[in-house]
């Protein structure tokens, strides 16, 4: 089995009904690894290269309105989780995307609903497919901003990178002078 990324994101109306948690939670039965998070204030730009798949479809201008947060909250947690059929896992526990067709213990089933003007509000979103992860990954995510990268980059090669921590000139500064304190101290 091949490792896969998956990209998820708790939307606006996930963030505003406090359930981070228990979707954090509810996912972590995967088995899955988180190996990106960051918190985005979702531009006009984003949401519509996000959503391009359905730039003609009637509800598009209230889709681009919902996930930009005019309804709820002005931002969505984007997350990267990285494992083994970790798309199909994902789908699996975040459920059909319109919430009436979803299983009543999946996520959007618990907590979606469907609004007067024909948006699904589902409270996650989860990548459909390893073509549609690798483009919403690299959309929302630079490749330092994840702990690992399975994605070709700008380079066109395959790498896998761990990003733990990057030391500032500052953090090495201190360091160097750490050390020479250590020594002049006889340490």
């Amino acid at each position: 089995m091949a490792v896969e990324q998956t990209l998820v994101l708790i939307k606006p109306d996930g963030l505003v009904k406090s359930l981070t948690g228990n979707i954090i939670t509810v996912l972590s039965e995967t088995e899955l690894k988180i190996v990106g998070a960051k918190i985005v204030q979702v531009t006009k730009k984003l949401a519509e290269e996000h959503y391009c798949h359905l730039r003609k479809e009637k509800f598009f201008d209230e889709l681009i309105r919902y996930i930009m947060g005019e309804y709820h909250t002005k931002r969505v947690l984007a997350l990267v989780y990285q494992g083994e059929n970790a798309i199909k896992k994902v789908r699996r526990i975040a459920g059909a995307t319109n919430p009436e067709k979803a299983e009543p213990t999946s996520i959007r089933g618990k907590y979606g609903r469907i609004t007067s003007k024909g948006v699904f509000e589902n409270v996650v979103h989860a990548s459909e497919n390893k073509k549609e992860a690798e483009r919403e990954i690299k959309l929302w995510f630079k490749p330092e901003e994840l702990v690992y990268t399975i994605y070709p980059t700008e380079a066109k090669e395959l790498k896998k990178v761990e990003h733990l921590w990057k030391p500032s000139k500052k953090d090495l500064q201190n360091s160097n002078n750490l050390e020479k304190e250590k020594k002049k101290n006889g340490r």
